[in-house]
């Protein structure tokens, strides 16, 4: 007992998403009713999709990549919000990551309310606010061919905006942009001056 209580709160996120995937892969009426449906939420008043969706995924792929990401990403960033916050950073890190993924689901939800058939799910959103909060924290970390996090990220919300209006595939791009932009602000409301932290260490870099 005294293990789970004080088990960090990105390995409790992963253990629920898991669970939540898996009864949602095997039951279908657990997916129709926590997949985010704009117009449901629009029409019905259910706002709890806007957070349950990002506890499920497409298939197991999907599911492992994101909780991969979460797993390499989610410690270290939990850990800086407590040396910044204090013990309430480990709150403040599971804050962030459940909102981020109403903050990532805000474009779709705006877009498609008068659409009855758009279904999005997956943490993918809030998984790219993780890792942007990462860059923040540390915007030297050594990413794809020791380019550096700040670039890193530079590149990925390039992509997410170009990708998103190019509308080729199934992936929601918008929700990875908006998701990664949020990870990357959340911080820096919170305290203002980590944000000073990160331009310090960016302006060495240079």
């Amino acid at each position: 007992m005294h293990i789970l209580v004080n088990m960090s709160a990105a390995y409790w996120l992963i253990l629920i998403t898991v669970l939540v995937s898996f009864g949602a892969f095997s039951n279908d009426r657990i997916l129709s009713e926590t997949i985010l449906s704009p117009y449901r939420v629009r029409k019905h008043n259910e706002y709890w999709r806007l957070i349950t969706a990002g506890f499920l995924h497409a298939d197991w792929a999907h599911l492992l990549l994101n909780m991969f990401v979460l797993f390499a990403f989610g410690p270290m960033v939990e850990a800086e919000f407590i040396v910044f916050f204090g013990p309430v950073g480990k709150i403040l890190f599971a804050v962030m990551y459940l909102s981020s993924i109403v903050a990532a689901h805000a474009s779709s939800y705006f877009k498609e309310q008068n659409n009855p058939n758009y279904l999005s799910l997956g943490a993918s959103g809030a998984t790219s606010a993780v890792v942007f909060a990462s860059i923040l924290f540390h915007p030297l970390q050594k990413f794809y061919f020791g380019i550096p996090g700040f670039v890193m990220g530079a590149i990925y919300l390039y992509y997410s905006s170009y990708a998103a209006k190019q509308m080729s595939d199934k992936i929601n791009h918008e929700a990875h942009f908006y998701g990664a932009v949020y990870g990357f602000i959340f911080p820096i409301f919170l305290k203002p001056e980590i944000g000073l932290f990160c331009l310090n260490q960016v302006r060495n870099w240079f």
